[in-house]
């Protein structure tokens, strides 16, 4: 039987995106990492010989984005004469390429580009927007905020940026806790209680800097906030540690956007180790593995919350069947010449076919690295 489609082309590209200012987590005060003043963004440009075209993107954060590029380049090869409509098939065979460096971690990132693109394409070729295709439960999707709330701002910075977000239609605000000083955590919440109410649904994210006593005070100490959650408060491979704190407090704990595959998913999920689900579509090796980890989620009626990278997660939130969140930030917008759309709390779909984004004139200016294979 012939081909439906034929992959002719692979485009890659190193991207790095500069931040504003050096972002400071829990990670850095602990002195763990260093601030981070900028995101690595590799890119797949998938072409077929029926003339489509499918954008995958994938990203590091302060090591790993020059591996990444790397390993991509390696495997670009494999792709070039398959059918790109068999994207399963292809994720094998881009994982089994590269096994001797292993099936987690940088390797299934670097396929994760592919994997995207494919996907993309696949919606395209439909002519649906990714969310359609794969069964969409709502057309828009709540949505929070982050880059306003990191450790480095001032509380002051942190009202303003809040505030900020709130105007434009951003439903919840989190904010980063983990700080040395238990009292700064406590102070800094109070102030954005005390300026917007209960109404604002709140959440915080400890970056996996408490251990298991520090956990146990931290969470009780804010258990009367209030909040939608509290994220990674141990580190994240200690799924036994992350049961206990969600079976013993009322505030739901969130966890997994470290997490390297669906299987590492698995033995949280099955470890009771998480309220809400936290998967990063370009962490675990793309959508592929993505959808794999949404239907165990399911199964166990867990809340699911995708973490960063909100052009991909709005289509993947989307298409989960309990009310999710989808995370807002801002870093990679002068990467796409579209906006989602942003009102009343709600992230909501666009009616393009695929992701609905296409790159910038700026995303070809911050390229540091192409390499493209041709059949």
């Amino acid at each position: 039987m012939s081909s439906v489609d034929e992959i002719t082309g692979v485009a890659l590209s190193s991207v790095v995106v500069p931040l504003e200012a050096g972002i400071s987590d829990a990670k850095v005060l602990t002195g763990r990492q260093r601030p981070m003043t900028e995101v690595a963004v590799l890119l797949a440009e998938i072409d077929t010989a029926a003339g489509l075209r499918g954008l995958g993107i994938s990203y590091a954060k302060r090591a790993g984005g020059p591996g990444q590029f790397a390993h991509a380049r390696e495997l670009a090869p494999e792709l070039l004469g398959a059918d790109p409509n068999d994207i399963g098939r292809i994720w094998d065979r881009l994982v089994w390429a590269g096994a001797s460096v292993g099936r987690a971690g940088l390797a299934v990132q670097a396929v994760a580009a592919f994997d995207i693109a494919l996907w993309d394409l696949k919606a395209k070729r439909a002519g649906l927007p990714l969310a359609k295709l794969l069964g969409a439960h709502r057309d828009s999707v709540r949505c929070y905020n982050t880059s306003g709330g990191f450790l480095h701002a001032s509380i002051d910075e942190v009202l303003d940026r809040a505030a900020e977000s709130l105007a434009q239609g951003i439903g919840g605000i989190k904010i980063k806790v983990g700080h040395p000083d238990r009292s700064v955590d406590l102070a800094r919440l109070t102030a954005i209680r005390e300026k917007f109410g209960d109404r604002v649904p709140l959440m915080v994210d400890a970056n996996q800097q408490w251990d298991r006593a520090t956990a146990r005070r931290m969470c009780r100490a804010l258990e009367p906030f209030g909040l939608e959650w509290i994220e990674e408060p141990l580190d994240a491979y200690d799924f036994a540690g992350h049961a206990g704190l969600a079976a013993a407090f009322d505030t739901p704990i969130a966890t997994g956007e470290m997490l390297a595959g669906a299987g590492e998913h698995a033995r949280l999920i099955q470890a009771g180790g998480a309220d809400i689900v936290q998967p990063d579509a370009p962490r675990v090796g793309g959508i592929t593995q993505f959808l794999k980890i949404m239907a165990h989620a399911e199964r166990e009626n867990l809340a699911l919350a995708p973490h960063f990278m909100k052009e991909v997660h709005v289509h993947l939130a989307a298409a989960y069947p309990l009310e999710p969140w989808v995370e807002h930030f801002e870093w990679f917008d002068a990467l796409f010449a579209e906006r989602l759309t942003i009102s009343d709390g709600r992230m909501h779909l666009s009616d393009r076919p695929g992701l609905g984004v296409t790159l910038t004139e700026q995303a070809r200016a911050w390229t540091v690295a192409e390499h493209v294979v041709r059949a």
